[in-house]
């Protein structure tokens, strides 16, 4: 049964309190292997390194692996000054379930896949056909999946760098955004959050950013937790991983990340991740292939021996 809960996020010293995250209570089980799909914030993966260190520290044995591959839309579509046609994720993802076998599989697209345009109905129906795709691929493998919205843009960075365009401009691209640009992703996000009944989690990540960030301009106009508006810092990669725990263990009370298991955590998924990218065959241009998977297993098993004598 789906069910909708209160969230608590906690961050320093600053609560965000939300009630957009729904739950299935057998989401996320010991000995269960889950897997994170999406572009270049989830290929960054502090988010996911951050909500690996929480179980490990818990003693849980859940296996997180992340696949986000950077420039990834699960749309089709590519702006034209895009260095190479941007990879989608439909050309991959047979391999990475058949590759991976997940358990539980975590998805969010959407920044790219606006390719950084004006709103159009013509690439919004592309968008929602690739993520209607996508939950009907993983569903298929009888995987468990949790559906998270696209995060927001925040433009004032790329305002500041003169960077930003208006409708009439005749280039739309990652370092020439539509000013407007977030209204498109709020667009696709509000759509996402209709989905709740065709996935076993959803979670709106775009919220509590939001709300996290304008609580912060009230003292600071200049804050923002991205160099470029696309892209995120630590700070909002911990909005986020907080949200993932409080999904997976809705009883949780008080989120804390310890950073001894947060560094060990991140090592181990940069090195997973990119094993695991190159076994299951991606196609993006300049990616570093990643170590055969019985090499990378083994150096991440030295990382945990290492943390245990720590300890």
């Amino acid at each position: 049964m789906i069910k909708k809960i209160h969230v608590v996020l906690v961050l320093t010293s600053f609560l965000v309190f939300h009630d957009s995250v729904v739950f299935s209570q057998s989401l996320v089980k010991e000995n269960d292997r889950v897997i994170f799909l999406g572009d270049s914030n989830t290929f960054a993966g502090a988010y996911i390194s951050d909500v690996d260190a929480y179980f490990m520290k818990s003693r849980s044995n859940i296996e997180f692996i992340n696949v986000g591959l950077p420039s990834e839309t699960c749309c089709g579509l590519s702006e034209p000054d895009h260095p190479f046609p941007r990879p989608t994720v439909q050309e991959r993802i047979d391999r990475v379930m058949e590759t991976l076998k997940p358990n539980v599989v975590f998805i969010c697209y959407g920044m790219n896949d606006g390719i950084y345009h004006p709103f159009a109905e013509e690439r919004f129906e592309k968008y929602q056909k690739g993520i209607l795709e996508l939950i009907g691929k993983v569903k298929k493998s009888g995987a468990r999946i949790v559906l998270m919205t696209p995060p927001p843009f925040d433009p004032l960075p790329m305002k500041k760098k003169n960077k930003l365009v208006g409708k009439e401009s005749k280039k739309f691209a990652w370092f020439s955004i539509y000013e407007d640009y977030d209204q498109v992703m709020k667009k696709y996000a509000d759509w996402v959050k209709t989905l709740d009944s065709k996935v076993d989690a959803l979670i709106d990540i775009r919220s509590p950013i939001v709300e996290f960030q304008n609580e912060k301009r009230k003292a600071n106009p200049d804050f923002t937790m991205s160099g470029d508006g696309v892209h995120f810092n630590d700070q909002c990669h911990r909005l986020i991983a907080a949200a993932i725990v409080k999904t997976i263990r809705p009883d949780t009370k008080n989120i804390q990340f310890d950073d001894k298991f947060v560094s060990v955590a991140s090592k181990k998924m940069a090195i997973l991740r990119d094993a695991w990218l190159t076994k299951s065959k991606h196609k993006r241009p300049g990616i570093r292939a990643g170590l055969p998977i019985d090499q990378a297993n083994a150096a991440v098993a030295k990382l945990l021996l290492e943390l245990e004598t720590k300890e």
